[in-house]
């Protein structure tokens, strides 16, 4: 992944981590759902410290899917639906191990235009649509990760507004996206409209 610095946490370590570790970024996107996304995006920080200091796919993917859920469960819990997240978030490692060898950067690193990576981000479980979008302007706008024709693909997430965790570049973009989702809310209205 090209050098990114995120500020979505509020934890130095925990943003250095999904910089830095593809599977980290994945595992927060995965848990960005019903819960804050700064609590989404640090749990794959408090996540490797419960299995030992690190995230791998492979290790994870080898657990019983049960355990996975009694990591989860632990205090303070990593989501606010620990059972069904942990259980996804196994599930995604198992997906991982068996179509990309463990290498979760392979979803967006192996050939193809952005229709390709996008396809392979909805294959994943518990990544619908708009995720998939969102996760393509995360790649592209936070990483530099640009194939041709995101902007069509990832739209409406591709374009300026601040309006996801693709757009969070600093404490203040941050204060912006929460903002503008807070504004939609309160329209009865989602993130894409």
């Amino acid at each position: 992944m090209a050098a990114a610095t995120f500020y979505i946490t509020g934890d130095p370590d925990a943003d250095g981590l999904l910089a830095r570790e593809p599977l980290a970024l994945l595992i927060g996107m995965l848990l960005d759902q019903q819960v804050p996304m700064e609590w989404a995006f640090a749990s794959p920080a408090r996540l490797a410290q419960r299995l030992g200091g690190r995230l791998d796919a492979g290790e994870i993917a080898a657990l019983d899917p049960d355990e996975v859920e009694a990591v989860f469960k632990e205090r303070p819990s990593l989501h606010r639906f620990p059972g069904s997240m942990g259980r996804r978030t196994w599930e995604l490692c198992r997906h991982l191990v068996e179509h990309y060898d463990g290498q979760a950067q392979r979803v967006w690193t192996d050939p193809g235009d952005a229709a390709a990576v996008l396809a392979r981000l909805r294959a994943l479980p518990g990544f619908g649509d708009e995720k998939s979008r969102i996760f393509l302007a995360v790649l592209a706008k936070r990483l530099g990760v640009r194939p041709e024709g995101w902007e069509d693909a990832a739209a409406p997430f591709s374009d300026g507004q601040r309006r996801s965790v693709a757009d969070v570049s600093s404490p203040e973009t941050l204060e912006e996206v929460r903002a503008f989702k807070k504004a939609k809310k309160a329209a009865g209205k989602g993130k894409a409209d």
